[in-house]
């Protein structure tokens, strides 16, 4: 089904059967707010790198596996199937960043994270600029053979965790003012430092600070690629991750229907099954056949990835995996608290966590209300586009 190879499904495989050890982990994160042990975690960092799913985005030439799109979806799907964040350890460094690091960067922080020996995070959100980021005003000026780097980035998810972030700011010097460029920052570099870590809706060990940078003193080589470049990066990362979330939503999407739908079949109400009762297969039916189409659109945008589709088209078709399945997985995850009923409102119950967790799909990665206008905006620039 969905034309797979062995490789694939021998992959997909791997990573079901990886994903479903950490499932055993979820209770003990929701109880000691999102944490499991330190050795535990570390054997899993461990696991995935050993089983080849952890950069599963990154080349040979840089020591990764060379997956295809499809590939990394399909591991990404099954890590959605986790609650807490536990799956987070399938991680993937920057998609566009082999291309373009300089040897400075290659050796010291791309090689060492492919290997899974440093993490990344990301520093460009802030107060007043999230799913728009052309409202940034964190900035960076030339400073001898250096910049000089200010602002405070909201959002700054797992900088706790990170060795490294990746700083947007805009040039207020030199021939490209005005525009946004990209810096490797250390976090433990001087004039970095948290704000204050929110809590959120949801229960993960990885946390989301409010982080400062001030008067951050980089030298030249930790600019990526060069001055006018930040925004081009941005929009490659937001291609990436978008499609990832769409993967992410199917994997949860399934979980709650296999979940629902076996309680549904236990559970009696009136001396039948629950799954007998016609409101309640309907909730079932609406998710399985919602669940089918947007697994078939997903697989199919990262086909098109892989044949190389326009940069531009694939922008939309990212946008329209990651709107129609974010907003799916809350549809299935709404439902299955309701067949749940009471037991779906305890937060020991897996359909419980993910109402919650997955209302940021809709959010993070850009909003589902930038989605829509991404498409509409192709829609009105290139049409329709064909079926062939």
């Amino acid at each position: 089904m969905y034309g797979l190879s062995p490789e694939d499904l021998e992959l997909q495989r791997r990573a079901r059967g990886f994903t479903d050890e950490l499932m055993a982990w979820e209770l003990t994160a929701e109880e000691h707010d999102g944490r499991i042990p330190e050795d535990v975690e570390a054997k899993h960092h461990r696991r995935a790198r050993e089983l080849g799913l952890y950069a599963t985005n990154m080349p040979a030439s840089v020591g990764g596996p060379g997956c295809s799109t499809l590939q990394q979806v399909l591991v990404q799907e099954q890590g959605g199937r986790v609650t807490n964040g536990l799956a987070w350890c399938l991680h993937t460094p920057p998609s566009w960043w082999p291309e373009v690091a300089n040897d400075h960067q290659r050796e010291r922080w791309l090689l060492p994270t492919v290997r899974g020996e440093l993490q990344e995070c990301y520093a460009i959100t802030e107060e007043d600029a999230g799913s728009d980021l052309t409202d940034l005003s964190a900035t960076a000026r030339r400073d001898g053979d250096g910049y000089v780097l200010d602002g405070v980035k909201w959002h700054v998810t797992s900088f706790h965790e990170a060795d490294y972030a990746f700083f947007q700011a805009v040039l207020t010097t030199g021939p490209h003012a005005g525009d946004q460029a990209l810096f490797v920052v250390d976090v433990d570099a001087p004039g970095v430092r948290v704000v204050r870590t929110p809590a959120y809706t949801h229960t993960l060990g990885h946390r989301h600070p409010v982080v400062a940078f001030e008067q951050v003193r980089v030298p030249a080589s930790h600019l990526v690629g060069t001055e006018e470049d930040g925004m081009s990066f941005v929009f490659e990362w937001f291609r990436f991750e978008r499609l990832m979330v769409a993967a992410r939503c199917l994997g949860a999407a399934e979980r709650l229907v296999d979940e629902a739908t076996a309680f549904a079949q236990q559970r009696r109400v009136g001396g039948e099954p629950l799954a007998r009762k016609q409101l309640v297969q309907a909730m079932l039916a609406d998710s399985l056949t919602e669940l089918f189409a947007a697994r078939a659109m997903t697989y199919e945008t990262a086909r098109s990835v892989d044949e190389g589709l326009d940069r531009k088209v694939l922008h939309a078709r990212c946008s329209m995996a990651k709107l129609y399945a974010s907003e799916m997985a809350g549809r299935v995850a709404d439902r299955a608290v309701q067949v749940f009923g009471g037991r779906g409102y305890l937060r020991e119950n897996v359909a419980e966590r993910f109402f919650r967790e997955l209302r940021v799909e809709r959010i993070w990665e850009g909003a589902s209300e930038v989605q829509r206008l991404i498409i509409a905006d192709q829609l009105a620039k290139r049409g329709r586009p064909t079926l062939v």
